[in-house]
């Protein structure tokens, strides 16, 4: 029998459905993968193993029953350690929260269990999401299953980590500049940052408000999409969620076609700091597309060439005012409170001792920003780029119906390479930005690995805001063109495992 841990989703879903398999079964084998390699790629900072029986136990009960499952029921589940889990720790990588155990569910994870998803645990991820590489994390970073040294993305090296090695077949990610894609690409996954307020944000621990998004990340479009139909969705208690029907992502990626479709390429997602590989391996997905019978159509968006910087500006302002709760005197760490000390006092050390380097780097950043005499000058400038980005994309999406780009520069980095030089670890995200910036839907998928290196390349895909459907469609024909001539690159084992 195929090794239960190297199925989809939906082939794990299927098995579980006809009872080949239980959903026990299928557990058991995960977290016994978790076991046998994570104590190397180190993806998940809790595993709740307890809990992950409990819910699969519940799945097959529910079978047995004779009661209909949903299409992801039994599936295991990698989640970012940014959702809240009740009675499961909730550290977002950070030591102000070390230990924290939440009184109440996401609304994001609320939905993953009504569906019958098994969490396995919470995954390792970059300090309050903050960095492109996961080596943010207080609690270590998280290595490339393609090879340990290299960094997995960030900021949820951990989910993708998790998938690229095997141990779940789906997992969470969030996005705020590129955070689900990014990792999706150097590992050779799927990741999707659905339309901004398509997926609740309720009990979503918030960095940035304006950008943060969280989404589905998977091994195949079709089990991307499988997920983000169980995520999605209006939700009351979140005030930015869209109130709409979600798009038809499941039967876009079971259709894929590009038949007939305009691509966009924009010129500004080349040139300086884009390794060889990485242009040569995008090059060849455009003729493929053009090949599968798209209309390949040029692009210039001369706005974007700014979006990094509006966003270091915009993202740092953001978490300046949303970090400031972590005061050491409602929840989470507390230090230096020996009755002594004023509570200003407790205050400054707390968040001096539990937060890293980059979050104090950004939360410095952006209270200059946004203080008297230098917000206009700072926070109004990047906003009114940010404007000039979504007529950009406003203007292209006239034009086309999608656009491509490579989903980073480069394939993924050695750990320590770009510690200790910020700017270079930012440019990680310059492709990914602009999307979040104009509140878009992207996706990146794998589209081989770069010559150099041997490492994964990602393919990215941008729709416009409300037309997720549109990626699905997109990237299901292009993975089945990749699969059918060079075969998909995580249907084997990664190298470094």
């Amino acid at each position: 029998m195929t090794d239960i841990t190297k199925l989809t989703a939906a082939e794990t879903a299927a098995r579980i459905a006809s009872g080949a398999l239980t959903a026990v079964e299928v557990t058991e084998a995960h977290l016994a993968r978790i076991e046998a390699v994570d104590e190397k790629v180190r993806a998940f900072l809790h595993v709740d193993r307890e809990g992950a029986l409990a819910q699969a136990r519940a799945v097959d009960a529910k079978r047995e029953r004779g009661e209909e499952l949903g299409p992801l029921a039994g599936v295991p589940l990698a989640l970012k350690d940014i959702f809240t889990t009740e009675g499961v720790p909730t550290t977002v990588g950070s030591k102000i929260l070390e230990g924290w155990i939440p009184p109440y569910d996401a609304t994001l994870t609320r939905r993953l269990k009504a569906a019958d998803v098994v969490i396995l645990g919470k995954t390792n991820m970059d300090e309050f999401a903050m960095g492109s590489s996961t080596e943010n994390s207080a609690y270590g970073p998280t290595g490339n299953p393609w090879d340990l040294t290299r960094i997995p993305g960030g900021s949820g090296g951990g989910s993708s980590a998790a998938l690229a090695a095997y141990m779940a077949p789906l997992a969470i990610g969030t996005d705020t500049g590129g955070s689900i894609r990014q990792p999706a690409a150097v590992t050779g996954t799927v990741g999707v940052k659905p339309t901004y307020g398509a997926v609740s944000r309720y009990g979503m621990v918030a960095f940035s408000s304006s950008l943060d998004q969280g989404g589905p990340c998977a091994r195949t479009v079709l089990d991307a999409a499988l997920l983000h139909e169980v995520i999605a969705g209006h939700d009351p208690l979140d005030s930015t969620s869209i109130d709409a029907p979600v798009p038809a992502v499941v039967e876009a990626a079971r259709n894929g076609s590009v038949q007939g479709m305009r691509v966009g390429v924009v010129k500004q997602f080349r040139g300086e700091g884009y390794q060889a590989g990485v242009i040569q391996r995008f090059d060849e997905s455009v003729a493929l597309l053009k090949e599968l019978g798209a209309e390949i159509v040029e692009l210039d968006c001369p706005s974007f060439d700014l979006a990094l910087s509006a966003y270091y500006l915009i993202a740092p302002s953001e978490c300046s005012s949303n970090l400031a709760r972590f005061d050491g005197l409602r929840y989470g760490r507390r230090s230096g409170d020996d009755g002594t000390r004023s509570a200003e006092e407790v205050t400054a050390l707390t968040r001096a001792e539990g937060f890293g380097p980059e979050v104090k780097r950004r939360i410095m950043l952006g209270t200059y920003a946004l203080s008297s005499g230098y917000y206009d000058a700072y926070y109004g400038s990047a906003q009114k780029v940010r404007t000039l980005i979504t007529r950009d994309f406003e203007k292209a999406f006239e034009q086309v119906d999608v656009i491509v780009s490579p989903t980073t520069p480069t394939t993924a980095f050695p750990i320590g390479e770009r510690a200790d030089d910020p700017m270079a670890m930012y440019l990680a995200d310059l492709c990914t930005i602009p999307t979040n910036l104009a509140g878009n839907a992207a996706m990146s998928l794998p589209c081989g690995l770069a010559p150099e290196d041997g490492l994964p390349v990602g393919l990215q895909i941008i729709a416009p805001a409300l037309q997720d459907d549109r990626l699905y469609k997109v990237g299901a024909a292009v993975e089945a063109a990749f699969v059918e001539k060079w075969g998909h690159p995580l249907l084997e084992e990664a190298p470094s495992l």
